[in-house]
């Protein structure tokens, strides 16, 4: 083993735990559709892993690998009418949501935080208590505007994932065909992040070495849900899904008022 690898061990210690969330998050995404940026950025927050603004690049970076290795041999399952719908809604949103939280600060970004958790906490519950799809299947202008409402907490947030959650989980659509569409989704949001990263300076090289720790971790995540997937029933993940919302939701509100106070 050579002098730089020798070196590089000690500090690979205190990235273990937030690569052991990162290997969980991928997992539970590639199974569900989503996740992966709600459970590691509310970890990393809730523990103290790593400041939030880096795991939030460190998250898109990841996704973008994830969606690499979920989606092949899976572009069939797509409905590309709601995700191109969606797709129309996410792009312009995303740069508008980064924009707006550029522009908003102190406490009227922690009123959005609170506003936000109260309305996805909500969401949760209520479709919670109703996990059966709706019979028919919504139109463009639902998917068009679920996109916006992503991309817009994407920007602001980090987290496009409950819009787009809530509605693909209650249409009428297989499993299959909302995952592959969540993780499509989720790697546009993630691209535009990227790209406005690069140009905003963002992607510094700790950034980059995270990413390649987390490479491996996220590729045999990624695999071994694909090949090993847990034996859920339909009813039995949209509950995982919606519960998932209340619990971030919850996670949010409560951020929220630990920085007003």
């Amino acid at each position: 083993m050579t002098l730089p690898s020798l070196l590089a061990l000690p500090s690979l210690l205190p990235l273990l735990p937030l690569l052991l969330l990162l290997g969980f998050a991928t997992y539970f995404q590639t199974v569900t559709g989503f996740g992966l940026g709600m459970i590691v950025l509310g970890g990393a927050s809730g523990f103290g892993l790593a400041p939030v603004a880096s795991v939030a690049i460190l998250v898109s970076l990841v996704t973008l690998v994830n969606s690499a290795l979920a989606l092949p041999g899976t572009w069939h399952h797509i409905d590309w009418r709601a995700v191109g719908a969606a797709t129309l809604g996410i792009i312009p949103s995303v740069v508008v949501g980064v924009l707006l939280f550029d522009y908003l600060n102190g406490m009227a970004s922690n009123v959005l935080h609170l506003l936000l958790g109260a309305v996805v906490l909500y969401g949760g519950i209520g479709a919670a208590l109703r996990p059966a799809p709706k019979p028919e299947r919504s139109g463009d202008k639902g998917f068009f505007l679920s996109g916006i409402f992503g991309g817009l907490l994407s920007g602001m947030f980090g987290i496009s994932g409950p819009p787009l959650i809530f509605y693909f989980y209650r249409q009428p659509l297989t499993l299959v065909q909302i995952r592959c569409a969540l993780i499509l989704l989720f790697a546009v949001t993630a691209s535009i992040r990227t790209v406005y990263s690069a140009f905003a300076g963002q992607l510094p090289a700790p950034v980059w070495w995270q990413a390649g720790m987390a490479l491996p971790v996220v590729a045999l995540a990624t695999l071994l849900a694909r090949r090993h997937p847990p034996p859920l029933s339909g009813v039995v993940t949209r509950r995982i899904a919606f519960t998932t919302l209340m619990l971030l939701g919850a996670h949010l509100m409560i951020s929220a008022l630990r920085e007003m106070i």
